[in-house]
């Protein structure tokens, strides 16, 4: 039996880290298909930063309560939700309502902990690489043997994006902001990683592929980045656009969008429908699953906190020092 009320972590007014607050709430009842997660670990992303500072209201229906992705046990299950069992560790990708003792999650949205990973772990799987297997794969068509651009190479979603990429036949290069995050962007697996302080990421580019340019990139920068990369690319190439972080708004030349034939593409997550989201969980438990269950993929864990410690996990994102994901642990 889970107790009549968790710990849950909002933001009664936007603000900065000191922003979040810690508040009693009900333990949530699981609907129709879904199941109730005791948490045990929940991944921090920059989304939540974003719906801290009032930027990026929760979709319709969705919990006030911060947190993406978690990873836990099944401790309580629906109308018709048999996929888990009672007991289950599973970690899930969520609309909202992570960053609690308990969290509600569509039974096809969570999926089986691999035995290998820790649920800490597991907890910086699902936000990461849905989106990164639904952009990346999906809507940028990457094959084997092209090249990859993924800009932010340490974030959560870079260090996601290039262990998939090279472990379906992709070359990678990389853009950091340090030496040390090149180290480590090259320890991931990537073959260039390019210091965007130090070099024109356009220039590498070109001399890293020969002057052709990249077949794809995956960039969640935006900003004075979108003419840069329509340079970076190459005849035919695709860019999928997943952020903004310098802005969501640029003054374009678009001619090297004609002349190129380039594609640039993107989308939202948190927004679809579960049934859409199914789609990715079930191509992910076919075709990642076993990536992970081997080793060949992994999370990077950057740093962990305590529930009540939220808003320092929250500084630790905004100082941009992290490589891969900040974890809360309940």
């Amino acid at each position: 039996m889970s107790p009549a009320t968790m710990r849950a972590v909002v933001v009664p007014t936007p603000g900065g880290p000191e922003a979040l607050t810690v508040v009693e709430r009900p333990v949530p009842q699981p609907g129709p298909g879904e199941v109730l997660i005791r948490v045990a670990a929940a991944g921090v992303n920059r989304p939540d930063v974003l719906q801290r500072l009032g930027q990026y209201a929760p979709p319709p229906g969705a919990s006030d309560v911060l947190g993406l992705e978690v990873a836990g046990e099944v401790v309580a299950r629906g109308e018709g939700a048999t996929r888990h069992a009672l007991g289950a560790k599973v970690t899930a990708l969520v609309p909202g309502g992570g960053y609690a003792d308990y969290c509600l999650a569509h039974e096809s949205l969570a999926l089986p902990v691999p035995a290998v990973l820790s649920l800490v772990e597991a907890a910086a799987i699902p936000e990461t690489y849905f989106t990164v297997w639904t952009n990346v794969f999906e809507r940028g068509q990457l094959k084997p043997g092209e090249t990859l651009l993924v800009h932010g190479g340490t974030s959560g979603i870079g260090v996601a994006a290039i262990q998939l990429a090279k472990a379906f036949g992709a070359k990678v290069i990389t853009t950091v902001g340090s030496a040390d995050k090149a180290k480590a962007a090259l320890a991931l697996g990537a073959d260039v990683a390019i210091n965007y302080r130090e070099e024109d990421f356009v220039a590498a580019t070109q001399a890293a592929t020969n002057g052709q340019g990249v077949d794809l990139i995956l960039d969640m920068v935006g900003g004075d980045y979108t003419p840069r990369n329509y340079q970076a690319a190459r005849v035919d190439g695709r860019i999928v656009q997943i952020a903004f972080l310098h802005g969501p708004k640029v003054e374009l030349d678009l001619r090297p969008l004609m002349m190129k034939r380039l594609t640039h593409t993107g989308s939202t997550l948190r927004p679809r429908s579960p049934a859409e989201k199914a789609v990715i969980a079930a191509e992910l438990y076919e075709k990642v699953w076993p990536l992970l269950a081997e080793g060949r993929c992994k999370p990077v864990i950057d740093s962990v906190f305590a529930l009540a410690d939220a808003a320092k996990a929250h500084a630790r994102m905004e100082s941009s020092a992290h490589v891969g994901k900040i974890v809360l642990t309940m």
